[in-house]
């Protein structure tokens, strides 16, 4: 059993939005649930497996400029703010805190419902701590 967890933050790292998929889906599917969610900011922040050109536009709509490297396979390089995309690592660190509960790092829930609950549930303490 194999999930994907796609995530919100703000700018401090705290988690403001979940959304889970499972482990072979596309993260395009996760970016496409989770747009309507995002809250007012200027930059967006993710990784490689978000770079499309629709996602980018719906970005650029909503006003946020998006900080996305391009994929290796893209033809025609995208240019993305390298300074602020090192800021990412405070995503990386929410996931981590995530983990450090160890029924979240486990996984020893089977069902995706009852485990998306206990991220939830840590989500909650880590948004407060």
């Amino acid at each position: 059993m194999n999930t994907k967890l796609h995530a919100i933050t703000d700018q401090n790292g705290r988690p403001l939005s979940f959304f889970m998929t499972a482990g072979q889906i596309s993260d395009y599917t996760g970016a496409a649930a989770l747009l309507d969610s995002l809250p007012a900011a200027q930059w967006m922040l993710g990784d490689r497996g978000y770079d499309a050109d629709w996602f980018r536009d719906a970005l650029e709509e909503k006003g946020i400029k998006p900080c996305i490297p391009g994929r290796k396979s893209r033809g025609k390089p995208v240019k993305y703010n390298k300074r602020k995309y090192k800021r990412r690592n405070r995503i990386e660190i929410m996931f981590g805190r995530l983990k450090d509960w160890r029924r979240v790092a486990t996984r020893y829930d089977r069902c995706p419902t009852v485990f998306f609950s206990a991220i939830c549930l840590a989500a909650t303490v880590i948004f407060w701590l």
